[in-house]
C-alpha cells in the first residue's frame, strides 16, 4: 500500500485550514485545537515546512506562522516533500543509485522510476487551493424527451 505518512496528512489538512485565511498568523496551539491534534506535532510540522519555505514564521505577541505564498502558488509536493523527504516508491528512488542490493539486477527499475514520475507530477500539478476548495457537484441529469413525453 502506497501511504503517506501522518505528519504529510496532517501538514496538509494545517496548510489548508491555513489557505482560508492566507495572509493571517496563526499559532500552533490554535491550529492544534481547531484540528483536535497535539500542540507539539503541529509545532513540529509547522516549522518543518517554515524551514522548507512553505510557512514564514514571526516571532512576537502578534506572530505565528501563515503561508508563504498563496494557496494556489504551493503544490502538494512541496507539502510532502517538506515533511516526508522526496516523493520516492522505492529506496533505489529515494536514494539514487548504489542503494539497492540488486539494482544490477533489476529489471524493473525503469518502470519504477517512469511509475514515480507520474506520481510526483500529481502532486506536483494539484495546488492547496485545489486540495482545499470545496466540491463541485454535479446538476441532477434533465429529464430525457421520453420521460417528460
Amino acid at each position: 500500500m502506497i501511504r503517506l505518512s501522518r505528519l504529510a496528512d496532517y501538514g496538509v489538512a494545517l496548510a489548508g485550514r491555513m489557505a482560508n485565511s492566507p495572509e493571517r498568523y496563526f499559532n500552533a496551539f490554535e491550529l492544534a485545537g481547531a484540528a483536535g491534534l497535539p500542540a507539539p506535532t503541529v509545532s513540529k510540522i509547522l516549522a518543518q515546512l517554515a524551514r522548507r519555505g512553505v510557512l514564514i514564521s514571526q516571532r512576537g505577541a502578534k506572530g505565528g506562522y501563515r503561508l508563504a505564498r498563496g494557496p494556489s502558488e504551493i503544490t502538494l509536493a512541496e507539502i510532502i516533500g517538506a515533511l516526508d523527504g522526496p516523493i520516492a516508491l522505492t529506496l533505489c528512488l529515494e536514494q539514487g543509485d548504489g542503494a539497492c542490493d540488486v539494482e544490477h539486477l533489476c529489471p524493473s527499475r525503469h518502470g519504477w522510476h517512469r511509475i514515480n514520475d507520474a506520481i510526483r507530477k500529481a502532486f506536483e500539478d494539484v495546488s492547496l487551493a485545489e486540495m482545499c476548495a470545496p466540491p463541485m457537484f454535479m446538476a441532477a441529469p434533465a429529464a430525457s424527451a421520453e420521460a417528460r413525453g
